[in-house]
């Protein structure tokens, strides 16, 4: 039986991707959905890219565009090294493509240009790395770079009071568009948790995995879900973006 399964921020972090993909026994029926981010911050940075080229090819995928994916794509399309990102990350993915040939660098390049900015299922439920501002949703967004930069859906869901229903007036109308939405860029553990959280009717699955926290995989119908050691700990010479 086909699952759908949404996986966060991986960061470079190839060897949690490997092992959640083993811990959820995923298989070529299952449908993966990658919320973005898939570089800056552990050292298999290009390596990952690899690994997700490759997946693609066996596995029902769906591959979002996160906001270090784009800056990535930036510094490989470009060359030019932007400080900021360099600092948040970006100097890991740098040192790990100094092994990688033109052409492989523009495999990679052709990846990321494919990336999605959104995914929306037959259930209604959205999925796209960071956030949109339009209140009637995605399709009329006017400003792109809010799918995988915008933080203000998460800062609203969490700050909505539990008890408030779907029919009260003041319910926000950006989250009465979907069944659910599904996000990463922020990760939980800034409030203290390394599971995926729920708030109003967003998930994010962000749990920290370029920081101290593990990768996460969901199962969207079932809500369960597994998780990969610590990522610190499978790379413990590094400091990841800690």
């Amino acid at each position: 039986m086909s699952r759908t399964l949404v996986i966060g921020d991986i960061h470079g972090a190839l060897k949690a991707l490997i092992q959640i993909l083993d811990r959820a026994q995923v298989t070529p029926q299952d449908h993966l959905i990658f919320l973005g981010d898939y570089v800056d911050g552990w050292s298999d940075a290009a390596e990952t890219i690899d690994y997700l080229i490759q997946l693609k090819s066996t596995h029902n995928c769906t591959f979002i565009k996160g906001n270090h994916d784009e800056l990535a794509n930036d510094w490989l399309k470009k060359g030019k090294n932007n400080q900021t990102w360099l600092m948040h990350g970006g100097q890991t993915t740098v040192e790990s493509y100094k092994p990688y040939d033109p052409e492989t660098r523009n495999i990679h390049i052709q990846f990321n240009d494919t990336l999605e900015h959104y995914y929306l299922d037959d259930k209604n439920r959205l999925f796209l790395h960071a956030g949109f501002t339009n209140l009637k949703g995605v399709k009329f967004e006017y400003f792109s770079k809010l799918f995988y930069w915008d933080r203000t859906l998460w800062e609203m869901a969490l700050s909505i009071d539990p008890l408030l229903t779907k029919e009260d007036q003041n319910f926000p109308q950006r989250l009465l568009q979907y069944e659910e939405i599904y996000i990463g860029h922020t990760p939980v553990t800034r409030i203290g948790k390394t599971t995926p959280v729920k708030a109003a009717n967003v998930w994010n699955i962000d749990t920290g995995a370029a920081f101290k926290g593990p990768l996460t995989i969901l199962n969207v119908d079932t809500k369960e879900f597994w998780q990969s050691d610590p990522v610190y700990k499978l790379y413990p010479l590094e400091n990841g973006r800690n």
